[in-house]
């Protein structure tokens, strides 16, 4: 039995590697981290860091050529590596922990109505009849704002945010501790982004669900999350509440991500992208994954992946030049700084 103060996710030294024709791929590495109840946990971080990889570990969702380790990945205190496959799908996937996927707008099956999808979801985890089910759509259609009769629609028939709107009404069918989010908003233009993140915000407030959102639109996770964790190169760089991360970023990359996006506080600011590209995560890591990219680099960084350290409570950072990070906050301002 799990403890009510327990994290209602665990993850410890998550790792996933891809074996591909060109070696190794370590997508996700020493990956850590808790999500609560109630509570929004963010993770950000630019196409191909590993965001992905990470969540379809979670939901035991990947290829065949995957495999992930971990030293503990429990769910309300259920250790979810250790269960057999079926137990897994019958017991967790979508009952406990749905996910809204990336791909959402595209995720409804062309052939059948909207509804009758949403209903096999709710009756292959429940024995609900038919009326029950159909029931229990148009109080989820309700919920995400959508009118109960657009349930005898095609997916055809839906606008990209009706789509999601319709996802995210299956994802919360069986009432589960935590929905994954994947790139919400993507594909979506501002004013629909907008409804869907203000439609978010209000379920939150309605339900008891935890949620994961993931995203590489630092504006949208900082929105909407209490707690965000910043990925690159497969790790996590640092994690924080909010409201610390972004008024005391510690990582290098944290503030390479700041600059990049505009803020109404900073109008007419010339935005400052990171030079250079990701790295392939081909073998094993041996540096820190940042430093080919990093300005404040040296030859510690490239000698030894720096372990995670807790610097205050709940702000943890991978960076073994954390002590300098009020001095590297004035020099990320400056945009020669990153042309170095």
């Amino acid at each position: 039995m799990s403890n009510p103060q327990d994290p209602l996710l665990s993850v410890r030294n998550l790792g996933v590697v891809y074996n591909t024709s060109q070696g190794p791929v370590h997508a996700v590495s020493n990956v850590s981290f808790d999500v609560r109840e109630n509570e929004v946990f963010g993770i950000a971080g630019e196409s191909g860091c590993g965001k992905s990889t990470l969540i379809k570990a979670l939901l035991r969702l990947l290829a065949e050529n995957g495999t992930a380790t971990a030293d503990r990945c429990t769910y309300r205190g259920r250790a979810l590596m250790d269960m057999d496959e079926e137990d897994f799908r019958r017991e967790i996937l979508w009952q406990e922990i749905s996910m809204v996927p990336q791909s959402a707008m595209a995720s409804f099956n062309p052939v059948h109505r909207v509804g009758d999808q949403v209903i096999e979801s709710i009756q292959a985890h429940r024995d609900d009849s038919r009326a029950q089910a159909m029931e229990r759509a148009a109080e989820l259609f309700d919920v995400v704002g959508l009118e109960p009769g657009l349930l005898k629609s095609y997916p055809h028939e839906f606008s990209g945010g009706m789509r999601q709107r319709a996802m995210i009404a299956m994802a919360l069918s069986l009432d589960p501790g935590l929905i994954i989010m994947d790139e919400p908003t993507t594909g979506l233009d501002v004013l629909v982004q907008e409804r869907i993140l203000r439609r978010i915000r209000e379920i939150r407030s309605e339900l008891k669900s935890s949620i994961i959102l993931i995203t590489h639109d630092i504006a949208v996770i900082a929105e909407m999350s209490d707690r965000i964790a910043i990925m690159y190169g497969g790790e996590i760089m640092e994690q924080a509440s909010a409201i610390d991360l972004f008024e005391n970023p510690h990582h290098p990359y944290t503030l390479g991500l700041k600059n990049a996006f505009p803020s109404i506080t900073t109008l007419g600011t010339e935005l400052i992208s990171i030079p250079g590209s990701p790295p392939t995560l081909v073998g094993p890591v041996q540096s820190c994954p940042f430093a080919p990219r990093c300005p404040f680099d040296d030859a510690i960084c490239h000698s030894a992946n720096p372990e995670a350290k807790e610097i205050a409570e709940g702000h943890i950072v991978r960076c073994a030049h954390s002590a300098d990070a009020a001095r590297f906050r004035e020099l990320a301002k400056e945009k020669s700084t990153w042309l170095s």
